[in-house]
């Protein structure tokens, strides 16, 4: 199996560039978390949570596996197909920290890069044994239909940009970096898991010209409204969502700075200020829990069970395991 590069998910496709093209955008509603997911997340403060823990350790194997942002972002994509179809018991913490190793190992295969997962877990605070992660990567799998060959917004990349025609590389490479960049923000937005991967391409490419080449947004716009794979009207709604996101940031960003230079903080006092911000997330968020050596070992006793389950076990029994 070759490398899998989340830009160009089927170079094992015979056929023109045009059957690979048509490909892409007949298959991506395949890779997507069903539409139920995205109504749950709406309405239950439970998914929401789940979620959010879910993307938080995700993002930290960046420092404590030295992740990039694909294969990240690839887990991420697993994560929320699988929680789209598996109904997840609550009262069980150990769940999301035990999917998250799983889809990121899982990620991590798919890209032939290595993880650890005794590094990730002791710089997170929590120890799985590795039948036990091996079991929970067979239920993502079976969930996932084994479809790990994802198509993402990345896949659309290249198709949209070589639609605007522009004849300078580094200014290309600078829309790409922008697009892209915006992508990576849009993983933790609820409101964007309704669109499918092109759509959300699409207009992160939009918004990375409307921001970089303002002059040239117009013929940019009227390219990839005009092609035939595209929804016009879903195109500008995912386009308006993001601007606010990005808007919304950037608001944020500013009263940051403000709020920084018009306070004299001593490091005792940012310090203070920091581990106040952790206790009120870990206090709103239904998923956190307190790891000590004891919890760990409870936590081991409860896996332990888990493994020795068969290997069609639903993640709706995982609750037997305790």
């Amino acid at each position: 199996m070759d490398k899998f590069d989340l830009e160009d998910p089927l170079t094992s496709l015979d056929g023109h560039q045009s059957d690979t093209i048509s490909a892409l955008f007949s298959s991506e509603s395949d890779h997507m978390p069903s539409y139920n997911y995205f109504q749950c997340l709406k309405t239950s403060d439970f998914y929401v949570s789940f979620r959010q823990e879910a993307i938080s350790l995700i993002l930290q194997a960046q420092y404590s596996s030295n992740l990039d942002p694909y294969t990240q972002y690839l887990a991420v994509n697993y994560m929320d197909r699988f929680i789209s179809w598996q109904e997840i018991p609550q009262g069980n913490p150990w769940i999301v920290r035990l999917l998250v190793i799983a889809c990121i190992s899982l990620a991590a295969k798919m890209k032939e890069i290595h993880f650890s997962f005794s590094d990730f877990q002791r710089d997170e605070g929590f120890m799985f044994d590795p039948p036990a992660i091996q079991r929970m990567e067979l239920l993502v799998l079976d969930a996932l239909n084994w479809r790990m060959r994802s198509i993402t917004p990345f896949s659309f990349i290249t198709f949209f940009v070589s639609l605007f025609q522009l004849k300078d590389p580094p200014l290309t490479q600078a829309l790409k970096d922008r697009a892209t960049n915006i992508i990576f923000q849009a993983r933790n937005e609820i409101n964007l898991l309704e669109f499918k991967p092109s759509i959300i391409g699409a207009s992160a490419l939009l918004l990375a010209c409307h921001e970089l080449f303002p002059l040239q947004f117009p013929s940019f716009e009227t390219s990839v409204l005009s092609c035939e794979y595209v929804n016009e009207e879903k195109v500008m709604e995912c386009f308006n969502e993001m601007q606010e996101m990005v808007n919304n940031e950037m608001r944020e960003s500013i009263v940051d700075m403000v709020s920084s230079s018009s306070s004299m903080r001593t490091p005792v006092s940012v310090l203070d200020c920091h581990c106040s911000k952790s206790e009120n997330e870990g206090t709103n968020s239904t998923m956190a829990a307190t790891v000590t050596p004891e919890n760990r070992e409870i936590k081991r006793r409860k896996l332990k069970g888990f493994c020795n389950q068969s290997s069609t076990m639903k993640i709706s029994q995982f609750q037997s395991c305790e």
